[in-house]
């Protein structure tokens, strides 16, 4: 009689086989940013917390006096696919910055981008998506409450995360976390942060990464699809925004809370919205001769302004503020002060005005000219302008960068008026109240993402 006991280990074997069969092997190509030896491939930005290799792992430890700290990759990077994991006290805050940069011109140098967070605080925000040193958060994690439950106090935790276009998807410990839609940036550093310390907290905490691989090639095959509903910043507010008051002083979709300057309504040609952008079409370069400029319906004094905006080739137009269409029935555009928008390579404008180089990108038009070493991205691409306008101090700002500020109403302002092609008109720019107004110039320019904050008087 045979013993049953020799095909134990058969089935076993079976079992073993089987199990393997079923195991899929990750055949991804991928190439890793960290030798597990050395720190070759990238440099320190920023701060001066340390970083060192320390058994195969890149160490980074917190100090007191030094602002955020980062080691970034001497590469940069714009579609990819990202793993890593890490380890961090849990007292400390930190991040993946991702599409980051660091220009002269832009806060002296300070680091800024998305960022992935690394937040082992109560609030579990980590894997959501931040925009350092800009705009705040950009995908909160308040709402994913699997994602804040999957991450490890005092173990490794695996990061995946997709840049690809203008979507960017992340994943803690296999759970996704964070789905955003957003084409601020399209390429840059990668860099490890570690945050900056009050002068109660401990110095000498660290926060530890291996395993730190990246894919650049073929990314449509290995990109995973995330069961979360996207955020979609284009023509919405921030959770930063809307926490700070901000509106939206167009939708993306319609004319509402537009009119034409010198109508009733919004302009039946010259004119488009399309694809989330608000478009003035070509006629020739002549000012107000198609659809003309248009203004909002409301009045605004105390105020900060956010457009973005992509010239064409040779284009001009402007930004108005304080604008009262009651004056200038005529032919041409109505008056305001101007944030200017030109192609100062091409357009004949830039050389031109009474006050040299006022009327180039970004100036007060025909009045103060802006810093000739502002940031101004290529033709076709968008730039950003933001304008200050509180208790007469008004302010200039260009991607980030502070191009001019002045004092309206002041003697000083008052005579560059009186130099100027304004002069004729009685109190210029000395409204207290006035409309909002986008430049018809005859070229072809475009405009989203236009937000307002009203905010209160200073003075009592």
């Amino acid at each position: 009689m045979k013993s049953n006991v020799s095909t134990v280990p058969i089935w076993i074997f079976l079992v073993f086989v089987i199990g393997c069969s079923e195991t899929k092997k990750d055949d991804t190509p991928w190439i890793p940013l960290f030798d597990n030896e050395t720190l070759k491939g990238w440099s320190a930005k920023g701060g001066n917390a340390p970083y060192e290799v320390k058994n195969g792992l890149i160490v980074g430890t917190t100090v007191h006096n030094s602002p955020n700290s980062f080691l970034t990759t001497e590469k940069q990077y714009g579609d990819f696919i990202l793993e890593l994991e890490f380890k961090v006290d849990t007292t400390m805050n930190s991040g993946i910055q991702i599409r980051s940069n660091s220009f002269p011109w832009y806060r002296n140098g300070r680091v800024h981008g998305y960022q992935v967070e690394i937040d082992p605080s109560e609030r579990g925000w980590s894997a959501g998506i931040y925009d350092e040193a800009r705009r705040g958060w950009l995908y909160p994690m308040a709402e994913n409450l699997e994602a804040q439950k999957a991450f490890k106090q005092n173990e490794w935790n695996h990061y995946r995360i997709e840049a690809i276009g203008d979507t960017i998807k992340t994943w803690i410990n296999d759970v996704p976390a964070a789905y955003l839609i957003d084409d601020k940036t399209t390429s840059g550093f990668i860099g490890l942060q570690v945050h900056e310390i009050g002068k109660d907290e401990q110095e000498g905490t660290e926060v530890i990464w291996k395993n730190i691989n990246i894919l650049t090639d073929s990314l449509s095959r290995y990109s995973r699809k995330s069961p979360l509903s996207p955020v979609i910043t284009k023509n919405r507010l921030t959770a930063e925004e809307a926490k700070k008051g901000w509106k939206l002083l167009w939708d993306g979709e319609t004319t509402k809370g537009w009119r034409g300057a010198k109508l009733d309504k919004f302009p039946e040609k010259g004119w488009k919205i399309e694809n989330g952008e608000l478009t003035v079409l070509a006629s020739g370069g002549g000012e107000s001769t198609a659809g003309g400029d248009i203004v909002t319906t409301e009045l605004y004094s105390n105020f900060e302004l956010k457009v973005d905006f992509k010239i064409t080739k040779g284009a001009n137009s402007g930004i108005k503020y304080y604008v009262d269409t009651e004056l200038n029935k005529g032919p041409g555009s109505s008056i305001g002060l101007e944030y200017q928008i030109l192609d100062d390579a091409v357009h004949p404008d830039a050389k031109l005005g009474n006050h040299e180089g006022s009327r180039t990108m970004a100036s007060l038009y025909d009045l103060i000219k802006a810093d000739p070493n502002k940031p101004v991205h290529p033709v076709g691409e968008w730039n950003s302008a933001y304008i200050l306008s509180k208790d007469n101090h008004v302010e200039h700002w260009l991607n980030g960068t502070k191009v001019l500020e002045y004092e309206r109403k002041s003697a000083d302002y008052l005579t560059l008026v009186s130099e100027s092609k304004y002069a004729k008109w009685p109190n210029f720019g000395e409204a207290d109240r006035g409309q909002i107004l986008l430049q018809d110039h005859g070229d072809l320019v475009s405009f989203r993402n236009i937000k307002i904050r009203e905010i209160d008087s200073a003075k009592k």
